[in-house]
């Protein structure tokens, strides 16, 4: 029997036996569809993540609290309170007029319900520098953002996102309007223009006051959470870390870089880092996804042991007029593997047709979401597939072949 005659065999059967078939196949789409779901959404969200991070600014240096170590950030990333840096550490890294520096801001934050007559918003406030604008490249669109001396005199003014602006006065003119936040009235100066939301940032959503304010008056802290120059080159970026490292460990006695109470990283350094952490975490998830084929392989199993009990006659005739072993043995091979095959196709088409649904709702939330069907989940979709056909298909194919083709002629 030639190969094409043993895929018409399994065609066959699938159809002869469509519930069975169904229910048998079921467990190989499921699989192959999850597996390729996870790697390509995977895939999706690591771009949507490092555009975001890009977004910030690929000449940003950043400083936070804490020692990192070389496989993994600070412990304050994950909101761990440390209160190492402080905001003469900021004055310090400028006062020597390093050259490649254009600017520094330095940042604090805090949360609050913002309540204007029945409007009543959650957000987060920032306590930061006048050079925000600067380093953060924001403008403003009406009004003003504080300046150094306000900065400095804790300066009751805050800046609104556009977004909190909407939601707090509708079509009213804010500027000149109070507000309260922590049970202290501000007195809103500026409006920023709209950006739009993203993962790492959602400037139109959050409130803006002096530093000093935001630590003295409303959270009664003297520490910073996180420093961000912006560098003029990127190429200047590695000479900027060394210098803010040098002044930092000067100012906390610190003589061993092990014992760094601080972390100074690039933007480039952050997007190689998730990059990283985002591609295991990937391949992990598609491992855990890659379960399910192994159930299937098993139904796979099941459906060609009963396959092979029905069609014991046909196998004794086969072996009586001169079929081998070895006939019989990719006979029925060929047939597990063509059953899987499909099952893959299927599989494939559906998480296609998902991941483009996916893609839909998530361009619909404002997000910049690039459908990506990895050609990886193609691939490996299909060979997969067809070596679960091989791999669970020896068994019910070996007994096959080791029928007694007299008794297999008497089988009732």
């Amino acid at each position: 029997m030639n190969i094409f005659e043993s895929i018409k065999n399994a065609w066959q059967m699938i159809i002869r036996n469509k519930v069975r078939s169904f229910l048998t196949m079921l467990g190989i789409v499921i699989g192959i569809t999850a597996v390729m779901i996870v790697l390509s959404v995977g895939e999706s969200v690591q771009g949507l993540i490092l555009n975001e991070v890009k977004s910030i600014g690929s000449n940003l240096v950043g400083v936070l609290p804490g020692h990192s170590e070389e496989d993994g950030p600070p412990s304050s990333v994950f909101g761990v309170v440390i209160t190492s840096l402080k905001y003469d550490d900021g004055e310090a890294i400028l006062k020597e007029n390093y050259p490649h520096i254009e600017a520094l801001a330095m940042y604090v934050s805090g949360s609050d319900i913002i309540t204007i007559e029945d409007n009543k918003v959650s957000a987060t406030f920032y306590g930061t520098t006048a050079s925000y604008p600067d380093v953060q490249n924001s403008s403003i669109e009406e009004g003003r953002f504080f300046t150094e001396e306000e900065e400095s005199t804790n300066a009751k003014v805050v800046v609104l996102g556009n977004q909190i602006a909407k939601d707090l006065f509708g079509d009213q003119d804010p500027i000149g309007q109070r507000i309260k936040i922590k049970k202290t009235n501000f007195t809103v100066i500026g409006i920023l223009k709209a950006k739009g939301g993203s993962l790492v940032q959602n400037e139109d959503g959050n409130l803006f006051v002096p530093i000093s304010t935001a630590q003295n008056v409303l959270l009664g802290i003297n520490h910073i959470s996180i420093m961000r120059i912006k560098v003029d080159k990127t190429e200047n970026i590695d000479g900027t870390i060394e210098y803010i490292k040098n002044i930092l460990r000067d100012r906390h006695n610190i003589s061993d870089a092990k014992e760094d109470d601080f972390t100074v990283s690039s933007t480039a350094q952050a997007l190689e880092s998730i990059s990283s952490i985002t591609t295991a975490l990937r391949f992990f998830l598609a491992a855990i996804a890659a379960i399910s084929l192994i159930v299937g392989g098993f139904g796979i199993m099941n459906i060609m042991l009963a396959t092979v009990q029905e069609r014991t006659k046909e196998i004794g005739l086969r072996k009586a007029i001169g079929a081998k072993n070895a006939d019989i043995t990719r006979q029925f091979l060929i047939e597990a593997m063509t059953i899987t095959f499909i099952s893959g196709i299927i599989g494939i088409i559906i998480g296609s047709l998902l991941l483009a649904l996916i893609s839909i709702i998530i361009n619909a939330m404002n997000y910049h979401w690039d459908l990506i069907i990895s050609p990886i989940s193609i691939i490996l979709g299909c060979v997969v597939s067809i070596g679960i056909g091989l791999m669970f298909g020896i068994a019910p194919a070996r007994k096959a072949s080791l029928l007694n083709p007299i008794e297999a002629l008497r089988y009732e």
